[in-house]
Order: structure tokens, then sequence, then C-alpha cells
């Protein structure tokens, strides 16, 4: 490994690789062609050899792995410390992650430790020169803008998930490259303790869904969401919410999409009964295809929507659910 290598870190949970980290491990596979660089993949957890043999054939050269009781559960202490020592040690010319809940705070805690800087939530990277170029939204998606990682070594990028692409599966070129590291902290010497997690089964998760029906404040409440699920249901994708959903109390915050819940990129995000306003657009407009259904021809969203339905929801949220039944075969 050298000063030219390019990391990534790759999220699991409980022995399970998140499909963000793949989508990564994509994206840093294509930028090393073009610095003629390596790329080495992190794998701290639970599982985690079998997980960097995983990363293997995805297109890493070699993998880091390190499987500590300390990192059986995502806490911020031990994982940040082993990233900040290992990049302290070896130098690498950029760590790149997936902008998930957890790497956000990984990624934050470790550039600190580290001495440098993070480029986040990016949507685009390419080289110009010798140096790696990221484009992100700003200003709540309304604007694109490009950073420059110049000067800073090693460079923090965390990448959108479903931003970029998932690799195929291939033969590992190097399928023994796999080197195993000691953790750095031990475990009487952090004060956070996981005592248990709380699930919700049946549902399909925001972060990583390809189809998402969301529904507003022109539900009308809780029960309101019912023809929504039905649509999420049918098509094989999650319910989302707008902040004025959740704020009512209609459905959990875990539904939220928007700046101050998910950022989301589907393939296909049918916004039912909401207006559009800024702050829930910065959380869907990196949508591939995005359907508006409002009563309201003025409303912000169809401004976003590739397709836009003015109509009341109640009407055509039940007749797309029986269509799509017939089409589908469910």
């Amino acid at each position: 490994m050298t000063q030219q290598d390019i990391w990534v870190y790759i999220d699991q949970h409980q022995g399970a690789a998140m499909s963000a980290s793949w989508e990564t491990l994509g994206a840093a596979c294509e930028l090393s062609t073009l610095l003629q660089a390596e790329v080495t993949a992190l794998v701290f957890g639970v599982n985690a050899e079998a997980i960097a043999r995983e990363a293997l054939a995805y297109g890493a050269s070699a993998a880091i792995c390190c499987d500590d009781a300390t990192l059986a559960d995502f806490r911020v202490e031990p994982f940040a410390s082993l990233l900040a020592s290992l990049v302290a040690a070896r130098q690498p010319r950029a760590v790149i992650a997936p902008a998930t809940a957890r790497v956000r705070e990984l990624i934050a805690t470790a550039a600190i430790d580290a001495g440098t800087t993070v480029m986040a939530d990016a949507i685009g990277l390419e080289v110009q020169g010798d140096a790696v170029q990221v484009t992100r939204p700003v200003y709540a998606g309304k604007l694109l803008c490009t950073v420059s990682g110049v000067g800073a070594q090693p460079l923090f990028i965390t990448l959108r998930p479903r931003a970029f692409p998932k690799p195929a599966v291939q033969v590992a070129q190097f399928p023994d490259a796999i080197e195993h590291v000691q953790a750095v902290i031990a475990e009487d010497a952090l004060r956070v303790k996981v005592t248990g997690y709380d699930t919700v089964a049946g549902q399909v998760s925001l972060t990583d869904a390809s189809i998402i029906v969301s529904g507003g404040r022109g539900v009308g409440g809780p029960d309101g969401f019912a023809p929504v699920r039905e649509l999420a249901t049918v098509l094989g994708g999650a319910m989302g919410a707008s902040r004025a959903a959740v704020d009512a109390g209609w459905v959990p915050y875990a539904h939220q999409v928007g700046q101050t819940g998910k950022t989301v990129a589907p393939d296909l995000y049918v916004a039912c009964g909401i207006s559009g306003a800024i702050q829930h657009q910065a959380g869907m407009r990196t949508s591939k295809i995005i359907v508006a259904i409002n009563k309201d021809r003025e409303a912000p969203i169809f401004s976003l929507a590739k397709y836009g339905v003015v109509g009341d929801l109640f009407e055509v949220l039940p007749a797309l659910s029986t269509e799509m039944r017939k089409r589908l075969g469910r």
C-alpha cells in the first residue's frame, strides 16, 4: 500500500454491508483508474473478513479489516480512533465513504483527528489534472457546486447513497489480499455501551429504496396515509413523509424525507399531497423520476416533477394501486 492508495470505508451493520458501501466502492474504483491508484477497502466490525472478501469481489485491490469485540456495535469512539490511527500511520491519498448516518459521524470525527477536512454528500467525482473534484448540492439542493481537493492530505469524501451505480460482482483479482489489524481502544475505556436495538419488521429502508411514495399535509391525518402506504407496498417501495406530516404526529420520524430528515435519491419518487417546500426538496430533488399528485396546480413540487397529476390523491392513488396490481400481477 502506498500514499497513492484510495481507501473506501465499508459501512456495515451486524455483519452485513450496506448497499451504499458497494456504490461507493464502485465510484472509487473508477476514480482510481484516473489517478492510477489502488483501492483498499476498510472493514471494521462483526464478520469483517467475509465482508472484506465481498469488497475484493466488487473491485477492491486489497482490504484492511478488524473484527474486535469493541467494534461489534457501532460506537464512534473505537471506530474513529482506529480509522484515524491507520490514516496517520499510512497516509492514503483519500478516504471515501457512503454518507450514511453512522458514517457521517465517523468520518467527521476521524477527519478532526487527522487534521484534515471533509467534502460531504458528493453526487459526482472527477479528476482535473492531479486534483480530485467533488460535485455536491448546496443551498438546500437548489445549486450544485464543484470543490477541488487541493492541499488536504488525505481527502475525506462522503458520497450520497444511490448517487452512483452499484458495480457488478466479479472474480477477485487478489483474493487473499486481506490484512488484519488490532483495535486501538479497549472496552473499559469506552463511555458508550449498546444495550440493544428496536427494529421495525416489514419495512423497506428509505435510503436503500429504489421507489418511494411519500405523503404530506394533503393526506389530512394518520388515516390518510393508508392509500400512500398501499401504493408503496404494491410497488415494492418504501413510504416517506414530509416534515409537516411528521410534526403533526401522523407518522414516525423514521419516514421523514427532507433537510431535517432522510436524503434520498430513488429511481422513482411519488409525492402525494406534498406542496414541495424547499426543505423537502433538499431531501429528494436528486431522485431520478419525480411524480407529483396534488390538488393545487400551483404547488412548488410541480416545478421538480417530470410527471404531474392535478387531482385528489384519495381518488388517484387507489386507481394507481389497482392498475399496478394488474400490471405487476400482485
